[in-house]
């Protein structure tokens, strides 16, 4: 039996494993809202308007990164980190294949992600999440990260959260 390893690595944005996670992120988080308030899916050109308005080149250096998690190779999510001013950094588009949650990533992930806006120069990062992504919610708690007032009047955001990162 081969043991599988995870890997964190900087990717463009505009890569073609960016862009392929970047639409599996969107897609389920799109999808549960919509299944939530709606009861229905995405619909797919609106997936795709969505997709195209937010490429993610803010994820780009020199004030951003994105990072890429690898499990045995393949690629298994990604985090994004822009930094806001000089010593805030926010956190974006965690994702995990759901088939590779319950692996120890997410942790190892977000870690990465806290040590290239450190890198940034960031003293504290910040992020925002929704009320039914209750599993990001947990993650973030079980990693020092504390709720907070809002930080930003994003329509979909109802949870912030702050950690610093000192």
């Amino acid at each position: 039996m081969r043991f599988m390893t995870w890997t964190v690595t900087p990717e463009p944005y505009d890569s073609p494993v960016a862009a392929a996670l970047w639409r599996a992120y969107y897609t389920e988080v799109s999808d549960r809202w919509y299944l939530l308030h709606e009861g229905r899916r995405t619909d797919p050109a609106e997936l795709e308007r969505e997709i195209a308005t937010r490429p993610g080149a803010d994820l780009a250096p020199p004030r951003g990164v994105l990072l890429i998690a690898r499990y045995g190779g393949e690629p298994a999510g990604s985090a994004g980190v822009r930094l806001l001013d000089g010593t805030t950094a926010e956190l974006t588009r965690v994702f995990l294949h759901p088939s590779m949650r319950g692996r120890g990533g997410a942790p190892l992930l977000v870690g990465a992600a806290e040590d290239a806006a450190r890198a940034l120069g960031a003293a504290r990062m910040i992020l925002d999440t929704r009320g039914d992504l209750v599993e990001a919610r947990g993650l973030y708690a079980r990693l020092g990260y504390r709720e907070t007032a809002p930080h930003n009047d994003d329509p979909y955001a109802e949870h912030w959260f702050r950690k610093d990162l000192a």
